[in-house]
């Protein structure tokens, strides 16, 4: 990681995946820039319907490629069509939300941090079809040409966002389909047409496309279970992000050459919904202090290299669960700050399964 990464991307702070429930982008960059002071971050908000989901909303991200929709999904359009042009005007309105917020909250021009979020190259191209029908990912040409659109648009997006609120940025790739487009998981176009596992080093020079191109930090995010953190480790990017409870036994050694790689883990720790009876930082903090004391690592890595998030998105979650989410992310986060040797771990609860 280089110095001026490091001094960006931090340890023993909170933040969220990227999305949020409801539909007011106004309403939700407020919460965000409120409860996440060290490092908010651009809203998504899916429930506003096509081209407002993660996938469509990269339609408004590429450079001189537009997507349509189909009924299997999200297709590769011939010129703009009603998809685009919505997933652009989505993200003025999430954006003029968020300098707003911004400005409203004394921020403007302190140079403080700022996440934006976009589907990584190899989920657009696992979950995109190509005209004929067949996913993206069938045809290295248009691999190629999606990683560089991608690079070419995310660049210029983060810098805008830089410039418009004064603020360094942080770019998330989220690789939810990573796992699946290893181990050739990834339906085709009908039961005769499978989509054959990319080799590892394929997919990581797609990857690294994108955030080798990027000026900034970029944290990478996957809620698969089992995540591919060995692929990770060897990409360029800063950090890596999973949901805690995804991993098993089989994944700590992986995690553990994470931290060693000099890597800053994005650990997703507080539920996505709301769970049954009263939860605590405490309950949220114990898998992570867990995972550092089974690794042998010292628990101030929990201060100096881990990042507090939910488990994945929040668009699931009621209004009054997500802003408690972030509540507890943030409280988690400032006691790995403050004291991470002094929090108690229960003998009785579950390690890695």
């Amino acid at each position: 990681m280089t110095s001026s990464e490091n001094a960006v991307l931090r340890g023993g702070i909170a933040t969220g995946v990227g999305s949020w429930p409801g539909t007011n982008a106004r309403e939700a960059a407020a919460t965000i820039v409120g409860e996440l002071p060290d490092l908010p971050h651009l809203v998504e908000l899916p429930g506003r319907a096509t081209g407002s989901d993660m996938i469509g909303r990269a339609s408004a991200l590429l450079v001189d490629m537009l997507f349509e929709i189909t009924p299997r999904g999200y297709r590769v359009a011939p010129g703009p069509g009603a998809v685009s042009r919505r997933a652009f005007d989505l993200i003025r309105v999430d954006l003029d939300a968020l300098e707003e917020a911004w400005e409203t909250a004394g921020l403007a021009g302190t140079g403080r941090t700022v996440k934006v979020q976009a589907a990584g190259p190899l989920t657009l191209a696992a979950q995109v079809e190509l005209a004929g029908g067949h996913r993206m990912l069938t045809d290295r040409g248009a691999l190629r040409d999606l990683s560089e659109s991608l690079a070419e648009g995310l660049s210029q997006h983060a810098a805008e966002v830089g410039k418009r609120l004064g603020a360094k940025v942080v770019v998330q790739l989220d690789e939810p389909s990573l796992t699946s487009v290893l181990d050739g998981s990834i339906r085709g176009a009908s039961v005769l047409h499978t989509v054959r596992a990319l080799p590892g080093p394929e997919a990581l020079a797609v990857l690294d496309t994108v955030v080798a191109a990027l000026e900034q930090p970029v944290l990478v995010h996957t809620c698969a279970e089992s995540p591919a953190l060995g692929l990770l480790r060897g990409s360029a990017a800063a950090a890596v992000g999973f949901d805690i409870a995804a991993i098993g036994k089989r994944d700590l050694d992986g995690i553990g050459e994470l931290l060693d790689s000099g890597k800053h883990l994005a650990l997703g720790l507080v539920p996505t919904v709301a769970p049954a009876g009263r939860v605590t930082w405490r309950d949220i903090a114990e898998p992570a202090v867990r995972l550092m004391d089974r690794l042998g690592f010292s628990r101030r890595l929990l201060a100096e290299r881990v990042i507090v998030t939910p488990a994945c998105g929040l668009a699931g979650a009621s209004q009054d669960w997500a802003r408690r989410a972030l509540e507890l992310a943030t409280e988690t986060a400032r006691v790995f700050t403050d004291e991470p040797e002094s929090i108690d771990v229960d003998p009785q609860s579950q390690p890695p399964k």
